[in-house]
């Protein structure tokens, strides 16, 4: 797949930034803990009411930038359009995102919990463009 690259750097260094776009179509960025589904879409908890989640109501237009743990170095970057999945029938998408980023969780019906008071919600990016194709 053309974005494999991409998603696999993704797997192991889920620390990034998530640009989104404003009414008047400026970018606002937002620092991230991404994951990557069983689908290969990019995926990231977030709040109802947080601005990325408002921006992506309005247009779903979304880019990410991951970053190595050292930050100088290798990184990628991704595009596509983002979809909004909110609570309940986020409920089960939240709890693999947490498996895939931070492994079983001490106590499931505290976290479920959570993700209900916050009002969390799963973003979720199907990528059609990603690089660098060229170390810059």
């Amino acid at each position: 797949m053309a974005h494999d690259a991409a998603l696999d750097f993704i797997r192991s260094n889920p620390q990034a930034v998530l640009a989104t776009y404003r009414r008047d179509g400026q970018a606002q960025l937002s620092p991230v803990i991404a994951a990557v589904d069983v689908e290969s879409r990019v995926v990231i908890s977030t709040r109802e009411g947080a601005m990325k989640t408002l921006n992506l109501r309005r247009n779903p237009r979304a880019a990410l930038c991951a970053l190595n743990s050292r930050f100088y170095g290798e990184w990628y970057t991704v595009e596509g359009d983002a979809e909004i999945i909110s609570l309940p029938e986020a409920m089960e998408l939240l709890v693999d995102y947490y498996r895939r980023v931070s492994g079983e969780h001490p106590d499931w019906q505290e976290y479920r919990a959570a993700m209900t008071r916050d009002r969390r919600v799963l973003l979720r990016i199907t990528v059609d463009r990603s690089g660098p194709t060229t170390e810059g």
